[in-house]
């Protein structure tokens, strides 16, 4: 039985779902199938993306970046729209521009062109949270629990899917565009989908859009990560660094004052101090650094040239999406068994486990990293424990949460956890840039290890979070003390 927060009522739950809406799952499924496609698809394209339009690696992270820093915007601002005016109008509305942006990347002349297609994907990161409060919506909650896994997933199925086949169509098609038109008319697709079956969620809050919060985190947010991406070059003592990064700090500040003092804010600022859920959402902030941050520097040192470089293994797309499936599947075993795991041990110490393993494996890819074999066994493990810690956080976080804040508090967390990327999008990019050669042009070995390193110390930090967590826990989450009663 789920415990109930001090001074929360029980809602209650409808005995039997109607048939449509269990039925709709598999909708939704297909749609996270996309999203995951779209996420990880690109991976291992990037290097020739990256000859294809003259980018240099260390830019090749504002590729990642550019979504996930519209995505920070996106995520509370689809979540707070959804539990207003309806949580399937709003992944309609996701799912168009979702569209509309693959089909600019796939059509891209120019490297800023691509980050108007990077930046129209932004929602992408919201079709989960929403997803998530309209099956908590409509739902009990032992089949909501079940929806969910499954939602998390097929993420993690269709991350595992898109690395492969893409590689398997570049090798093919040999034209970088026709690829990247596959994922477009994926996405496509899933719009009129849409539209067929999908039910409207029926709870409604009150009030309205906070757009001043949305316009000074964007503000913030752009100026943070352009001084950042002006130190690319290792030199942070600069006016075109420090200026923008202090302005970015100071919009954030306003921005906080502002969220504290609003009826109806975007984020939902005192739940990230509140003491029994900050550590999983500092937690969520790490797990996006270490995730998210990661993809285009391993991308890139697959495929770097060891004769001109010094690293790397000069891997082709296809080579490179096989050396990362070992990952996906980790990802997919981790994120469906984490229920399984959850109800022996709770989810402090899967959470605790899932972060550790992360670490280590992040520890193994700095101090071993000479053969392809080396970085397919470091990068199994560390599939293993982003799944788990995907399929584990959205449950724990969702479940301490008001049920007519869902849709906020699943887009809190994704928001934390793509701001997370979209920072360690503009830190690597810098790191990288520091270490770059002068002869080359690209950056040297050490700057991958520092990268790797930043992630084993993020992940080591996240265990520390969620033990911390623990401590102010209440059992919000339903978990069942571990034998030793920690």
């Amino acid at each position: 039985m789920t415990a109930t927060a001090p001074g929360r009522a029980a809602v209650p739950q409808p005995a039997v779902p109607p048939r449509s809406v269990t039925a709709v799952v598999g909708l939704l499924v297909f749609f996270e199938v996309m999203s995951g496609f779209l996420q990880v698809g690109l991976a291992p394209l990037l290097p020739d993306l990256a000859d294809h339009l003259g980018i240099g690696s260390a830019d090749l992270n504002w590729v990642v970046s550019v979504q996930l820093l519209a995505a920070a915007v996106c995520v509370p601002l689809f979540g707070r729209l959804g539990d207003l005016y309806g949580h399937r109008r709003m992944l309609r509305i996701a799912l168009a521009l979702i569209a509309a942006g693959t089909v600019v990347v796939a059509l891209a002349p120019s490297y800023e062109v691509l980050l108007l297609g990077r930046l129209l994907q932004g929602p992408i990161a919201a079709l989960l949270p929403l997803e998530i409060a309209l099956v908590r919506d409509r739902l009990p909650v032992a089949d909501a629990r079940r929806a969910i896994a499954r939602l998390v997933g097929a993420l993690t199925l269709g991350a595992m899917a898109g690395g492969v086949v893409m590689g398997l169509v570049d090798s093919a098609f040999g034209d970088l565009r026709l690829t990247l038109l596959v994922p477009a008319v994926l996405a496509v697709v899933c719009v009129p989908i849409s539209f067929v079956a999908v039910p409207e969620s029926e709870g409604r809050a009150g009030g309205r859009v906070d757009w001043a919060g949305v316009t000074l985190l964007s503000a913030a947010m752009l100026s943070l990560l352009g001084g950042v991406g002006g130190a690319e070059g290792g030199s942070w003592l600069t006016a075109g660094v420090l200026g923008p990064i202090l302005l970015g700090a100071v919009l954030l500040a306003v921005w906080v004052m502002v969220e504290l003092r609003s009826a109806e804010p975007l984020v939902d600022v005192r739940a990230l101090a509140d003491r029994r859920t900050a550590p999983f959402y500092a937690a969520a902030f790490l797990f996006g650094v270490f995730f998210f941050g990661s993809q285009a520097p391993n991308s890139t040192f697959y495929a770097a040239d060891p004769e001109v470089t010094g690293y790397g293994f000069g891997l082709s797309a296809l080579a490179i999406s096989l050396v990362l499936l070992p990952a996906s599947v980790g990802s997919v075993i981790g994120s469906l068994g984490t229920a399984a795991v959850a109800r022996r041990i709770g989810y402090r110490p899967t959470l605790m486990g899932a972060f550790g393993l992360v670490a280590l494996s992040f520890l193994q890819f700095a101090v071993l990293h000479g053969s392809v074999g080396q970085m397919a066994v470091g990068s199994a493990f560390l599939g293993l424990g982003i799944g788990l810690a995907l399929g584990a956080m959205p449950t724990v976080i969702v479940e301490a949460t008001e049920p007519a804040r869902t849709g906020i508090a699943a887009a809190l967390y994704n928001n934390v956890k793509t701001l997370g990327g979209a920072v360690a999008g503009g830190v690597f990019a810098s790191v990288l840039g520091a270490f770059t050669g002068s002869a080359t042009g690209e950056p040297s070995e050490g700057g991958y290890v520092a990268v790797w390193g930043v992630g084993a110390v993020c992940a080591g930090v996240a265990v520390l979070m969620t033990l911390l967590a623990r401590r102010e826990e209440n059992l919000l989450q339903g978990d069942r003390p571990s034998p030793s009663g920690v």
